[in-house]
């Protein structure tokens, strides 16, 4: 069974201990230019896990993902015509 997923994105002094942060989930992305690590772990881990991450020194600041809390069903979303047209004809 799959265990839920969520975000962590961590801000860094440098990049020198980017490599470091695997051992605590799988490391989606780092930016070079914004020093900064996309890290995904279990939801259940999420709150021990920034608080440890918090207490480095070369972390600035820990964000957690938002996306499993963003509603993704839109209400009121109409297609435009001239695209269902489109879609229809199959262009």
């Amino acid at each position: 069974m799959l265990s839920q997923r969520q975000g962590l994105i961590v801000w860094l002094h440098s990049l020198k201990q980017a490599k470091m942060l695997r051992r605590f989930g799988n490391v989606h992305y780092v930016s070079k230019r914004l020093k900064y690590v996309v890290l995904y772990c279990n939801s259940d881990e999420i709150e021990e896990l920034m608080a440890k991450l918090k207490s480095y020194s070369f972390v600035k600041k820990v964000e957690p993902s938002q996306k499993p809390f963003i509603k993704i069903e839109f209400e009121n979303s109409k297609p435009d015509k001239a695209k269902e047209y489109d879609y229809k004809m199959g262009i």
